[in-house]
């Protein structure tokens, strides 16, 4: 798939709250095709280093040639990229990586499982398997209600099942005591988020015997495999994330699960 470098235009910035802030990025050529669980590479407005910042693709509006960003402002980097506003550019090298796995059959039941800004790649995974046949399902966590972020989004595309840990919105507890998970069969499962909880889930689809995948947040700071900063071990030997995934299968991980 063909990559590029461009400066893709502001469009609208939403904050959602203190932590996070939407962006919708337009240009004034269509869209190229970004497969569900691809990034990008971002350039940090103003920075003085040269490494970009990997940020996965939250959603695709054809309609409106706009490609939404959800980013979790925590470093100075982030934090720059969250303070542009409307007309702003920003440099973008995309789409990158390998996304989540196509329809497997019309009508089958995908579980998706997403925690803190590890949600973001899951509503473009969502839509797609809407429109081409497949029956999602998001399961999404959070510390509380107020870290909930584009529910009523998900809501438009899917049935949607709430975790909190202090239990002010969904059910109590983390996505793995989730009630859904013993309550109902589903023939594939897809997960982003924390480590820990990507394991936690990875265990359970294991058990199940339910083909899981899940997507890696390794630091990739090129995007391109050639800075070896996301390196992670697999069945294969050592891979960089940023090109033979972010999505891998879980049997193809290395994991103690």
């Amino acid at each position: 798939m063909r990559k590029y470098q461009k400066n893709l235009i502001v469009s609208e910035v939403e904050h959602l709250s203190e932590k996070y802030v939407l962006l919708k990025l337009t240009d004034n050529e269509p869209l190229p095709e970004i497969h569900p669980g691809q990034f990008v590479e971002v350039l940090t407005p103003n920075s003085k280093t040269l490494l970009r910042r990997p940020i996965s693709v939250n959603y695709v509006d054809r309609d409106n040639n706009k490609l939404w960003l959800l980013i979790a402002m925590i470093g100075d980097g982030t934090k720059a990229i969250g303070s542009l506003r409307p007309g702003d550019l920003l440099n973008l090298v995309f789409p990158l990586g390998n996304g989540f796995s196509p329809v497997q059959k019309v009508g089958e039941e995908v579980l998706l499982v997403g925690g803190g800004v590890g949600i973001a790649p899951l509503l473009e995974y969502g839509k797609y398997l809407k429109e081409n046949g497949a029956k999602p399902s998001f399961l999404l966590g959070a510390r509380t209600a107020a870290d909930l972020l584009l529910i009523d989004k998900f809501e438009s595309i899917a049935k949607v099942y709430i975790t909190t840990e202090d239990a002010s919105a969904g059910e109590k507890g983390f996505v793995t005591q989730h009630s859904v998970l013993q309550k109902k069969n589903f023939d594939r499962i897809s997960v982003c988020g924390p480590k820990p909880m990507m394991m936690a889930i990875a265990g359970y689809a294991k058990q199940a015997n339910i083909p899981c995948e899940v997507s890696l947040e390794n630091m990739m700071a090129c995007g391109l495999g050639a800075c070896l900063c996301c390196v992670e071990k697999t069945v294969k030997g050592n891979v960089c994330v940023c090109t033979e995934g972010p999505v891998f299968n879980i049997n193809d991980l290395t994991w103690q699960i």
